[in-house]
């Protein structure tokens, strides 16, 4: 879903109509709040889930070694 400079000025005017230009900085600093702590939250469960894939690793090769030893 790419948007060209034309749509995201529609959407910068019609956000302008409905809220304000009062409101309109309060709104961006939120929404790139909110999307800073999504992009946190994703980056903890993916080096989460590094973590658990590299101790299944581990384990196997443990397990491995016992089987054949």
């Amino acid at each position: 879903m790419n948007l060209g400079f034309g749509e995201i000025a529609i959407i910068l005017i019609v956000a302008l109509l409905i809220f304000g230009p009062s409101k309109l900085p309060k709104l961006g600093r939120a929404a790139g709040e909110t999307l800073q702590e999504f992009k946190k939250g994703m980056r903890q469960v993916m080096d989460d889930d590094d973590k658990n894939g590299k101790k299944q690793v581990m384990d196997d090769e443990k397990s491995n070694e016992k089987i054949e030893g």
